[in-house]
Order: C-alpha cells, then structure tokens, then sequence
C-alpha cells in the first residue's frame, strides 16, 4: 500500500458473514484476539463508527496488555476501520479489516498503517507479522470450530 502500511492477507474457509461475526461478535473477540494460552477481556464495545473499543489481555507474567481504539469506517461484510493503540508497544496506529466473497470462503486482507514509514520498520523488526499472524491462526482455528 505505502511505506508506512504493514499487510497480512488470508483466505478463511469459512463464508463471509461468519468472518464478520467473528470480528463483531465479543464472544467471539475473546476467543481469537490475543496469543495462545490467554483470553481476552472485553472491557469496552461499542461497534458503530464512533464507537470505543478496549480488550485487555493478561500476560503469564501477570502484565496486562490493552488494545483500544475508535471505529472510524464499518462496511457490513466488506470493512472494518479503527484508530488503535496496543499499549505498551504501539500506539497510534490505523488498523483495516478488509473482508471479500471467495466463493464459500473468505479473502482477508489486514492493514496496520503506521504514522511514519520508521515506524512501521521498528515495528517490524518487533515481531508485529509474527504477532499477528499468531492471532489470525487462532482466527482461523476458531471459525473451524464454530463453522
């Protein structure tokens, strides 16, 4: 996209509108969006653009990790856009969920756009593509189970 944007793009065997849920649903949020082993608190979600969000999870080592931010842009079936922090390693990011029709699968396609390309790299070098690349395979092992 630009040299501020990491992308992580996915194709889900699962139809669209369980993709959706998934990403809406806060029975489901907590089941996928956090590392493996932990489960995430959902503190705050208002989905509607304007809207708040903040999920909390609890780290073995007894730290809290917060992810908040603010829906900007909601497509039913198509996007997801958030004003994000993910205290206390990066702030002041965009995040984009783009979802589209694959037959009865889903293509998937995640923006984190950074405030400059320097941060995107020192993002980069801390893991941000294993981090979330992480997340999306509980993503994926959850729409398996609930398909």
């Amino acid at each position: 996209m630009n040299d501020r944007t990491v992308t992580i793009e996915r194709t889900f065997d699962a139809p669209i509108d369980l993709v959706w849920a998934a990403w809406t649903k806060p029975e489901h949020i907590a089941n996928w969006w956090s590392p493996k082993g932990i489960k995430t608190k959902i503190i705050e979600h208002e989905f509607k653009v304007g809207g708040k969000w903040k999920f909390v999870m609890p780290m073995p080592n007894g730290t809290e990790f917060t992810a908040e931010g603010v829906y900007l842009e909601i497509v039913k079936n198509k996007k997801i856009v958030s004003k994000a922090d993910f205290k206390p390693m990066t702030e002041g990011v965009e995040i984009q969920a783009i979802f589209k029709t694959n037959g009865d699968k889903t293509d998937f396609t995640f923006n984190v756009v950074h405030p400059t390309a320097e941060y995107r790299i020192q993002q980069e070098k801390m893991g941000i593509l294993n981090g979330w690349g992480s997340v999306f395979n509980r993503l994926e092992d959850l729409l398996k189970s609930i398909k």
